[in-house]
């Protein structure tokens, strides 16, 4: 498999796993685990894996002292902040507002990237993302969302979350040229498991550990171990190798894989209008990703 397959391949699982979380995650909280508890869980189980991988594969360190400092900002953007906005804003919104809003993650990434990297904009990047997000909104909503003044404040978490992720995708990209995508997130997640615990302590402490079933316990393990540590050390390889923007345009694929998951499980059917919208999803994903003469 070549190097831009692979890269491909490691953006639809991400955005495979990402499609089953939030249903799985569902099933956790807030019954067995409050959102904020699940969240400082999520970073500490996700630093044991990580740093026994990276010790048993990599034991990369970091060569200059200058990048701690940016990893710190890599912490906090793209590890606690965004992770506890997304699921604070979550618990105020509705879902169909959360999954829009978070559809403004590739449009940011654009903005960033043209801003700190110099990365010069293409007309068909551009026409691609709005494809994309047309696709995506339409699958996920048709006319179903509704912005009122009862998930004003959630609404503005998970916008926020957006813009935060975004940002993380491009500023961690010139230390992907540098290091090992493990070392970043083995450093990112070790500071944000420090980081997190003032926010989410007191809702930790109240987890009644022996009244979660097995089940449960198998969902855990999915979003601690699937959706934190495997799909950030898979966005960390494919920034090595690819634009930031092609890097979030993949959120796009996450309700298509989403719609999927839901009728496979029976809890959905395919018909000619997803068929549809999805086709056109893939389409604005394909010419994000085309290189062409920029701008």
């Amino acid at each position: 498999m070549n190097k831009t397959l692979k890269v491909h391949f490691a953006l639809f699982i991400v955005s495979l796993i990402y499609g089953a979380t939030f249903t799985i995650a569902k099933e956790v909280m807030p019954l067995y685990i409050k959102p904020f508890a699940f969240i400082m869980l999520r970073i500490w189980v996700a630093v044991v894996f990580i740093f026994i991988f990276h010790r048993s594969i990599i034991n990369e360190k970091i060569t200059d002292k200058t990048d701690y400092k940016k990893l710190l900002i890599c912490a906090v953007f793209g590890v606690v902040a965004n992770m506890l906005l997304f699921f604070k804003g979550l618990s105020l919104t509705v879902p169909i507002n959360a999954s829009v809003l978070m559809m403004n993650t590739p449009i940011f990434v654009v903005v960033f990237a043209a801003i700190l990297l110099k990365e010069k904009l293409a007309i068909l990047k551009i026409i691609g993302i709005l494809i994309a997000a047309i696709g995506a909104v339409l699958l996920m909503t048709g006319t179903r969302f509704s912005f009122n003044s009862q998930t004003a404040l959630g609404d503005i978490f998970v916008t926020l979350n957006a813009i935060i992720y975004a940002f993380y995708l491009v500023y961690a990209k010139p230390l992907t040229q540098k290091y090992h995508p493990l070392t970043i997130t083995l450093y990112c997640f070790l500071i944000g498991a420090i980081l997190v615990v003032p926010f989410a302590w007191s809702e930790f402490s109240e987890i009644i550990w022996k009244s979660i079933p097995f089940k449960i316990w198998i969902y855990i393990a999915f979003v601690t171990i699937g959706s934190t540590f495997l799909t950030y050390v898979l966005n960390a390889y494919a920034l090595r190798h690819a634009s930031p923007s092609l890097v979030g345009s993949y959120i796009y694929l996450q309700p298509v894989l989403a719609t999927f998951i839901a009728i496979f499980s029976g809890k959905d059917e395919l018909n000619l209008e997803k068929i549809i919208f999805i086709i056109i999803i893939f389409l604005g994903v394909y010419l994000v990703s085309k290189k062409v003469t920029p701008i």
